[in-house]
């Protein structure tokens, strides 16, 4: 039986849903699938001789809008399908394709998924569901709860746990809703914390065999941008860091493309086996970070060759910038940033465009 969280909002498991979307329960007008395909075909498979009719609304994938801000998922993944559904096709269901493992992107699914569930209710009532009613139900619930409460993680899951004892997101989806509370409880891709996170999901990705599409890269910041667009607009009037090669002032890099890391110990951590006079060593002389580290960018030809390491050279006139590794780089600092595009502070100048 589908549990109450809020008004008009429940979570369940595939039987519930099933349930619902057979007609036997009325008092629904939405369902949110979450399981591991999103085809209707997924409930006959489950139960044989379960028959659900559906109409198309529509599917949308990832790549779709290329205006919208670049995410860790593949382009040509499917981000959800929207269908009539049940008896007299009075339902409506998204279907979101998302698995139950620690390295799945939740992230990435959660603004139309919480949307959904925000409009849903608006107009009727919601089951938002997935296998078992454990984890990614209880993730997605949470993240809602979250947002339209303004409630810490912590405080999440304790309240919902009144409406069901079990509910238990797996461990990387409880650390994704961390970085969705850290980022003041939306996905912003601008954020440096979710820069970082993108750079994870592509690194797992590359370890795992799958090959990079380039389209997913960050944007070339030394091609002109279109002057009569919006987003062209938008960049006229402000004024941004810009890294450009030194040897020919192309730029390579802007501020929004560098990934932050915390600063590590750097050749201090060796401090022990020394032996010195003077003062003793004090934090605050230590130099800055001899680099910078980016986000992927379409520039980068050797990146989406699919190399495991390489050179960075300047798109123009080929100067050697720095380097780039999959499998991490140290920086200076000490900081190890995996997967690591390394730019030399050395080969690139600062100015402001």
């Amino acid at each position: 039986m589908p549990h109450l969280v809020r008004d008009r909002l429940f979570f369940g498991n595939i039987s519930d849903a099933s349930e619902v979307l057979q007609g036997t329960r009325t008092e629904f007008t939405h369902v949110l699938s979450l399981l591991s395909s999103a085809s209707i075909s997924f409930f006959s498979d489950w139960r044989p001789g379960l028959s659900i009719p559906t109409k198309e609304i529509r599917k949308v994938f990832v790549g779709a809008d290329e205006s919208l801000p670049k995410k860790s998922l593949a382009p040509e993944k499917l981000l959800y399908s929207l269908e009539y559904a049940g008896p007299e096709l009075k339902l409506v269901r998204m279907a979101v394709p998302l698995r139950d493992t620690e390295d799945e992107d939740l992230l990435d699914y959660l603004d139309v998924c919480l949307d959904f569930i925000d409009g849903s209710r608006k107009e009727g009532s919601v089951l938002v569901h997935c296998f078992a009613g454990v984890s990614r139900s209880a993730a997605v619930i949470t993240a809602y709860l979250m947002r339209t409460e303004q409630r810490s993680l912590e405080d999440t899951l304790e309240s919902l746990r009144e409406s069901c004892e079990f509910v238990c997101p797996n461990d990387g989806f409880l650390d994704q809703l961390k970085l969705f509370e850290e980022m003041g409880f939306k996905v912003d891709t601008t954020s440096p914390i979710y820069k970082r996170f993108r750079l994870k999901v592509l690194g797992h990705s590359y370890k795992q065999g799958v090959k990079i599409d380039g389209s997913i890269f960050g944007a070339d910041p030394g091609l002109p941008v279109e002057s009569n667009s919006s987003e062209g607009a938008l960049k006229r009037d402000q004024k941004r860091t810009a890294y450009r090669c030194r040897k020919c002032r192309r730029i390579i890099a802007l501020q929004d493309n560098v990934v932050s890391h915390v600063p590590g110990e750097g050749e201090t951590c060796f401090e022990w086996q020394k032996r010195k006079s003077g003062n003793p060593f004090n934090r605050f002389q230590e130099p800055e970070c001899s680099s910078l580290f980016i986000e992927p960018l379409k520039w980068m030809t050797s990146v989406e060759e699919g190399a495991l390491e390489g050179k960075l050279s300047c798109i123009h006139c080929d100067a050697r910038l720095g380097y780039f590794n999959w499998s991490g780089i140290q920086c200076s600092c000490g900081s190890w940033i995996t997967p690591a595009f390394q730019i030399h502070k050395s080969k690139v100048d600062i100015s402001t465009v």
